[in-house]
């Protein structure tokens, strides 16, 4: 053979091998545009959208996370399962689409053309038919099962990253809506107010987000707000829906208390609270006064001036507890038992509503400043009820005559004088609150039936209270009141002729009026029906207010001189004195009220209590 046949030998047998490859080529670009391709990519996006299911409700998941850990809630889909759902479609997509390219196309396919077979397998009986196949169909029909298995898992990731572009978008959105939620919510709450503390003695703990129990199973729920369990709905572990909300009706759900897991009112969520305690010394008729307060806001109440409703049952037991007491014996049993749970009220006028939460203390804790450090209630404070005894105070107990002395004692005066009270209370409830400049304090004097029978001191009558302290001794208490608060207003008030049998609606409403100025102070339009009474603002500094004309106002009403009995043995008919520095024009008012406005009805001696409070 000469060097030039051999040349053109391996020549052609080059462009046999080229002509080979192509033809190869264009069987594979035929299989896997008109074949493979669409098969493969069918096969993925068939396997991704089954691996997205189950799509019947009520079937199994092995993927989902079971409810474990401290909240028996399930996490919200668009958490943490959405990631893995996706995720695990896109794998099984690919899964999918590769085994579709080994079993049935390299395994069956190829390897029968390899053989001499139909793909199918059937045999082929021409040995010229089967060489054909092996070396002409087989090596392209590979190549274009590869090729369309590259290009469908091209396709398909590229479909599989959109969709995970637009699964984070909604992720975000979700993530995004949380702390827009939790802002709202707390926006809201600032808005109004809202400040939750627990009512409990003991406990008083502010409540930022209270404890929920589900309606359906007795799981608690302690992260019940926009979160990883969801944004406007958590799903319990018992499968229940729960409004993670405000909006979407979260205050429906009973709430309890995180840290001592006692039951917080229904209102607590939606209502703004006014922490109302009232101090004062032992036997300074705090719990009488309380109870005639609460009297009167249900007399105005029935008049449909308010909307007055007690919070729970356990309130109105205990405010029906303390008038049968009052009832039976006329005077309420002294506070024991340690911290005092608040008495809780829910009180409307128009369109606004609070929630008012009266505390009752023993007059112990305010006996000296280490006790008061102890009522961790008056951190909360919104306002404060001063309850005076002013037959307490050895000033004035220095003015009494002998008999006025005897009556005063059968008042059973309390332990400390109001001067003593305030003086220990002031300094710690700065420390609690830390916002004793910004609280108003209503100062009560209590055990006015008693007074009005005294000689020795003039009476309160129909002037300014905060006057009458300083004409019987007590004008550094109430310019230490109007220095140290916001503003500082003042009554006089016989809780023993508001409660008990045959009450006084006149003197009940009287009664109520220290609230309804603190109500009005925060809000609630209830100024109207709180009197005339004037305020001493900081530095001592008075406000006069105008007169309402209504009953429940801070002047007294004229009454039969001598007919209202007074306290057993103390003395006889009630004498009726002008008050200090009252003079003629004092007597004219007091006439033209006599026949202007109407006297309240004088109960039958038989029927009132033989005790003062």
């Amino acid at each position: 053979m000469t060097p030039g046949s051999g040349d053109a030998a391996l020549h052609l047998a080059w462009q046999a091998l080229l002509a080979l490859f192509g033809w190869a080529g264009l069987v594979a670009v035929a299989v896997c545009l008109f074949r493979t391709l669409w098969e493969f990519l069918g096969r993925g996006v068939r396997g991704v959208w089954r691996s997205l299911g189950p799509w019947q409700a009520g079937r199994l998941d092995p993927r989902l996370a079971g409810v474990g850990g401290p909240e028996p809630a399930e996490p919200a889909y668009w958490w943490r399962q959405s990631w893995a759902d996706a995720a695990s479609a896109g794998r099984d997509g690919m899964r999918t689409l590769w085994r579709a390219f080994t079993d049935p196309w390299l395994d069956r396919t190829v390897r029968n053309l390899f053989r001499g077979r139909r793909p199918g397998g059937r045999w082929v009986r021409v040995p010229l038919g089967r060489f054909l196949l092996a070396t002409l169909i087989a090596p392209g029909t590979a190549a274009g099962a590869l090729i369309g298995a590259v290009l469908a898992t091209v396709l398909l990731g590229w479909a599989l990253l959109v969709f995970a572009l637009l699964l984070g978008v909604v992720w975000l959105g979700w993530a995004a809506g949380v702390p827009l939620l939790r802002g709202a919510e707390r926006g809201w709450a600032l808005l109004r107010g809202l400040r939750v503390a627990c009512p409990h003695p003991g406990c008083y703990a502010p409540v930022p987000l209270a404890v929920h129990r589900c309606p359906g199973c007795p799981a608690r729920h302690a992260e019940l707000r926009p979160g990883r369990y969801g944004a406007l709905w958590h799903v319990c572990g018992c499968g229940r829906r729960l409004p993670a909300t405000r909006l979407t009706g979260r205050g429906k759900l009973s709430a309890l208390c995180p840290h001592c897991e006692q039951a917080l009112p229904a209102a607590v969520a939606t209502t703004r609270v006014m922490h109302t305690p009232l101090v004062g010394g032992t036997s300074s008729g705090k719990t009488m006064l309380m109870a005639a307060m609460v009297e009167g806001l249900h007399a105005w109440a029935r008049d449909g001036a308010l909307r007055v409703e007690y919070a729970t049952v356990a309130d109105r037991s205990a405010h029906t507890g303390i008038n049968q007491q009052l009832t039976r014996s006329g005077w309420a049993h002294a506070t024991t038992g340690g911290p005092p749970r608040a008495l809780m009220l829910t009180v409307a006028r128009g369109r606004r509503r609070r929630l008012l939460y009266l505390y009752d203390p023993m007059g112990e804790s305010v006996s000296d400043a280490e006790r008061v450090r102890t009522q961790r209630y008056l951190a909360h404070a919104d306002g404060v009820v001063l309850v005076a005894d002013v037959l307490a105070d050895p000033t004035v107990r220095a003015r009494l005559g002998p008999a006025d002395t005897e009556r005063a004692e059968r008042a059973r005066p309390s332990a400390q004088g109001p001067r003593t009270t305030y003086e220990r209370l002031t300094g710690e409830l700065a420390a609690l609150t830390g916002r004793r400049r910004r609280l108003p304090v209503a100062a009560v004097v209590t055990k006015r039936d008693v007074l009005d029978q005294l000689t020795s001191l003039p009476v309160p009558g129909d002037g300014r209270i905060d006057d009458w302290l300083g004409d019987i001794g007590l004008g550094a208490l109430v310019r230490s009141l109007g220095h140290d608060f916001r503003t500082a207003r003042y009554w006089a008030v016989s809780a023993h002729a508001a409660t008990g049998t045959g009450p006084l609606e006149s003197e009940q409403r009287r009664a109520a009026e220290p609230l309804l100025w603190l109500l009005a102070a925060s809000g609630l339009r209830a100024g109207p029906l709180t009197g005339r009474a004037g305020c001493r603002g900081p530095g001592g500094r008075r406000r006069a207010r105008k007169p309402t004309g209504k009953a429940g106002t801070a002047r007294h009403e004229p009454r039969d001189s001598a007919r209202r009995p007074g306290p057993a043995g103390a003395g006889g008919p009630v004498r009726h004195r002008p008050a200090a520095g009252g003079g003629s024009a004092r007597r004219h008012r007091l006439a033209a009220a006599a026949l202007t406005r109407p006297t309240p009805s004088t109960p039958n001696p038989s029927d009132r209590k033989g005790t003062a409070a």
